[in-house]
């Protein structure tokens, strides 16, 4: 994490005072090194110095001074990996073309900031950013990685400008996937907005077939992998309310089946939607998803969490269906009372109306075959 040493000024304010978009402007007098943090590929390749933390004379840490590393976007990235060199930490403005019609970021600016800061990631421990996080082993077999489910809840929508701090790591998920973790964080006051869970398994690039995680693309990931869960250790409330939340919305998500009670056909990918995989970029599948929600419940409601499983590749010439239909909350009154609010409180018993839960599919128009399934819950919005 980077630590500003400029005085009388807030954390966001020290970011824009003391240069926010590269290293801290703020002069640090001389002081012993007390310390320098490097990070080793598994073939024994040095990759960079990631950081030196300066110490004053009592022994204090002063300040966090980032090293120089290979790239100017290096240089002026907001982000680093953490102490122990199993997490990544990045901060991000929201920018104003980020934000939706309730004047904060919408889902699909957060989920492009939860991938941007994977692939930085990746990048910093010294991996490819040609396929997304591609190991060597993985290069030289033609392997890539792509989503197989994301998981995001949001307790608070950040609004334009705001600065949010996204930590993320990544976990081994059986034989045939990985798993990364999301924290999202207001970083001026330093509260939890968002999690954030995601599974991602390995594909051939040429057949797009899917394929097992050998123990030798293993061997060269999971050195930069947390040994015991994240967070376990000192668990929070919010944090065991999310694990519950995920052990509901990740179960497994029923095919919706016709007639759906909303509908948008004829959804077309851009060229501008496909990624470096040659393929529609999983973000673009949240808009689709999204695109036939009745109207009455995008005015009147703001999406609290969205659960997709990716099952087809789409391509550039594919035309998709996107259906919706309403889905009664498990347990009905009594799951409604335990969700929280925007601002984290508890919720007082509500009717049914307060929140709203949908099922989702998304198809090709031609064929009928099946591409994402999803799950949608809603709040209420507050009151302005």
């Amino acid at each position: 994490m980077l630590k500003l040493s400029c005085n009388g000024l807030d954390r966001a304010h020290s970011l824009a005072q003391c240069g926010f978009a590269g290293r801290p402007a703020c002069v640090v007098p001389r002081r012993r090194i007390s310390g320098v943090s490097g990070f080793w590929s598994p073939g024994g390749r040095a990759i960079r110095v990631s950081a030196a933390v300066v110490s004053a004379k009592d022994g204090a840490v002063a300040t966090r001074v980032e090293a120089e590393s290979g790239t100017l976007a290096d240089r002026l990235r907001v982000g680093s990996l953490t102490e122990d060199g199993l997490s990544y930490k990045e901060k991000f403005i929201v920018r104003s073309y980020e934000v939706g019609i309730n004047k904060t970021a919408t889902v699909e600016t957060i989920a492009n900031l939860l991938q941007e800061v994977g692939c930085n990631h990746a990048q910093s421990v010294g991996y490819s950013t040609d396929g997304f996080a591609t190991t060597p082993t993985m290069r030289k077999l033609r392997l890539i990685w792509v989503t197989a489910r994301m998981h995001i809840e949001i307790y608070k929508y950040p609004a334009w400008s705001d600065v949010v701090e996204i930590e993320t790591w990544c976990q081994g998920e059986g034989r045939v996937g990985t798993r990364r973790d999301f924290i999202l964080k207001d970083y001026a006051s330093d509260a939890v907005i968002g999690r954030a869970t995601s599974k991602w398994v390995m594909m051939n690039q040429d057949t797009r077939r899917l394929q097992k995680v050998s123990d030798d693309v293993k061997e060269e990931y999971l050195v930069f992998c947390p040994r015991e869960p994240r967070l376990l250790v000192k668990p929070l409330t919010r944090y065991q309310q999310f694990q519950r939340q995920i052990a509901i919305n990740l179960k497994k998500i029923p095919k919706l089946e016709d007639p759906a009670q909303y509908s948008r056909t004829g959804l077309v990918p851009r060229r501008a939607d496909l990624d470096m995989n040659q393929h529609v970029n999983n973000v673009t599948y949240i808009g689709w998803v999204l695109e036939s929600m009745p109207q009455e419940i995008i005015d009147s409601h703001e999406l609290q969490s969205i659960t997709l499983d990716y099952r087809r590749e789409c391509g550039q010439h594919d035309i998709v269906d996107s259906l919706t239909s309403v889905e009664e909350i498990q347990g009905g009154a009594e799951a409604v009372s335990e969700l929280k609010s925007t601002n984290g409180s508890a919720m007082a018993r509500e009717d049914k109306h307060e929140h709203q839960q949908f099922l989702h599919l998304l198809r090709l128009s031609t064929e009928g075959l099946e591409i994402n399934r999803g799950r949608t819950e809603w709040r209420k919005k507050a009151p302005r």
